[in-house]
């Protein structure tokens, strides 16, 4: 029963980053005030690794930065790797 609360909360939080990475590219487009890299790499590591790498490939946003092309990929792996150990346990 947990877990049903669980997977509903990790999901409603990867379309949360994927919803802010949106935002930033539409803010970057047109001038406006952006959201600031850590507050993005922050959401994507507090388990937010999937809603982030799938913001970066439908927008094309942060695609270029170095910090994102290895940091996002890398917190979708160890976010993987958590959720299969709680998982098998």
């Amino acid at each position: 029963m947990i877990w049903n609360y669980c997977f509903w909360a990790v999901g409603a939080w990867n379309l949360f980053v994927l919803l802010l990475y949106g935002a930033d590219k539409w803010k970057a487009k047109h001038g406006r005030w952006r959201i600031s890299e850590a507050a993005l790499l922050g959401t994507a590591f507090c388990m937010g690794g999937a809603g982030a790498l799938l913001g970066m490939l439908l927008f094309h946003h942060k695609t270029r930065k170095w910090k994102f092309r290895i940091l996002v990929p890398l917190f979708l792996l160890i976010q993987g790797a958590v959720v299969y150990q709680i998982l098998t346990r």
